[in-house]
């Protein structure tokens, strides 16, 4: 029997210097596949594909907010758990935030790419493999 693949993490955001720098720094560190999209809508198309376990997503981009993109894109990956990051308050949004199921987390910009990397394995979804640190497989 094989070992289910393992899954990837997706992050969008449309800040791309921002979404590259955290998207090699999670590959660097985390024994998975990381993606990174800059659109929103781009990100919706090749979710089936990429079989995320972990979608983060940003709140204000264009096309979608992160909200609106979570709810389109749970209904097309639906065993991801998603992370909103934001710098801004969303305080408004909270009751739309709690009525999205697959919404695991949140974190407020700005933050260390460890602190994505320690929230991702932290909603990882039960019956799929997380992804190990990386320093952690080496030392074992």
């Amino acid at each position: 029997m094989n070992p289910a693949p393992l899954k990837s993490i997706v992050l969008v955001d449309d800040e791309k210097s921002y979404t590259d720098l955290l998207t090699q720094m999670l590959a660097e560190n985390l024994d998975c596949a990381v993606h990174a999209f800059s659109r929103p809508l781009e990100a919706l198309k090749a979710l089936p594909e990429l079989q995320p376990g972990v979608v983060v997503t940003d709140y204000y981009m264009p096309q979608l907010d992160g909200l609106e993109f979570i709810r389109q894109a749970s209904a097309v990956v639906p065993r991801a758990a998603f992370v909103l990051i934001t710098g801004h308050n969303l305080s408004a949004e909270q009751d739309k935030m709690e009525r999205l199921a697959s919404l695991k987390g949140f974190l407020a910009k700005p933050f260390g790419w460890r602190k994505l990397a320690d929230e991702i394995l932290r909603v990882w979804p039960e019956g799929s493999t997380p992804p190990m640190h990386k320093a952690d497989a080496t030392s074992l």
